[in-house]
């Protein structure tokens, strides 16, 4: 960059206290307001951590260390980055924030780090899981909207961990897809299908996040829980997960993944849902009914939210696409 060609605000004497507007001046240049912003409120939070805790150089270079190995484990079938983003609380809030949802409607969660692109497409009444181990399952449950109506068409991603507590990419001699499949909700908004019964299972705690669990004296526990992703034009993405109630971990989910709303209690299949859905009397049933917001009622939540929030700490803002900038007018 010429700096004839751009007026590049002059830096004054750095010391602890100005380093940050110092920082903050250098970054304005940025045309693109939203990014100024985010630059912004980064560089004021990680420059006010640092003077608060005093942090030291030792801590400075342990801190990047850690970050450097995260990165260092990634690999197409593991995000290291999202495992640590989920045990730091930060996946949870940013779906919250981001997702907003009204009363009535299905509460999202986690997508952890094991969602793939390789699940097979599915019918109604098929099984996702070769597990012959896991014990047998039925999952029965539609879509609606906020008004009770059927949303068909709807694609649905499930997937789940076998009855030992791994996901099919786990295993390094996969031989393809496993417990996982993609479907689309009837036109009545149904869909069903057989898995397994979900068991609780440690979250990969061989890296960089499990030596930072265990500093922590925290366990990398998650409880039972299945996956659901569903996605149709029009409605908001939801990513979302349904877990067994009295699980041993419900109350210290490693990921902070569960919520009341997402609890649920299993079944038994009767005579007459055998009958209906071809298995046998006895199989343990999983039922719910999922409801999806519209894109509009999304936005125009996600938008009333941000402004609330930035109300009471003070900061003048306006929504522009959907998210807050500095209101400099």
């Amino acid at each position: 960059m010429d700096p004839s060609l751009v007026k590049i605000p002059p830096l004054r004497d750095l010391t602890i206290d100005n380093i940050t507007e110092n920082v903050i001046l250098i970054n304005s240049l940025c045309e693109d307001a939203r990014m100024k912003y985010v630059l912004e409120r980064l560089v004021t939070h990680l420059h006010d951590f640092a003077r608060e805790t005093r942090l030291s150089f030792d801590e400075w270079m342990a801190g990047i260390r850690f970050l450097t190995e995260t990165g260092q484990i990634c690999t197409d079938v593991r995000q290291e980055f999202i495992l640590l983003s989920d045990v730091l609380g930060l996946s949870l809030l940013v779906d919250s924030i981001d997702h907003p949802k009204p009363p009535n409607s299905t509460e999202g969660t986690v997508l952890g780090p094991f969602h793939t692109h390789e699940a097979p497409q599915m019918s109604h009444g098929d099984s996702m899981s070769q597990d012959t181990a896991g014990e047998p399952l039925l999952v029965v449950c539609n879509i609606k909207d906020r008004t009770g109506h059927p949303i068909p068409g709807v694609k649905i991603d499930i997937w789940e961990t076998d009855s030992t507590g791994h996901y099919d990419v786990q295993h390094a001699d996969r031989s393809g897809p496993d417990g996982r499949c993609v479907m689309h909700s009837d036109a009545k908004g149904e869909f069903w299908f057989k898995a397994i019964k979900p068991v609780p299972y440690p979250i990969p705690h061989d890296g960089p996040v499990g030596k930072l669990l265990k500093k922590l004296h925290r366990h990398p526990y998650r409880p039972s829980h299945m996956h659901f992703m569903f996605e149709k034009e029009g409605y908001d993405h939801l990513i979302t997960s349904l877990y067994l109630r009295n699980d041993p971990y419900e109350t210290s989910d490693a990921v902070f993944g569960v919520k009341d709303t997402l609890v649920v209690d299993l079944g038994v299949v009767d005579a007459t849902i055998a009958a209906k859905y071809g298995v046998k009397e006895g199989t343990l049933l999983m039922t719910y009914d999922f409801v999806l917001v519209t894109d509009a009622e999304t936005k125009a939540l996600r938008e009333h939210n941000s402004q609330v929030a930035l109300d009471k700490l003070g900061r003048k803002v306006k929504i522009v696409n959907g998210l807050p900038i500095p209101d400099l007018d």
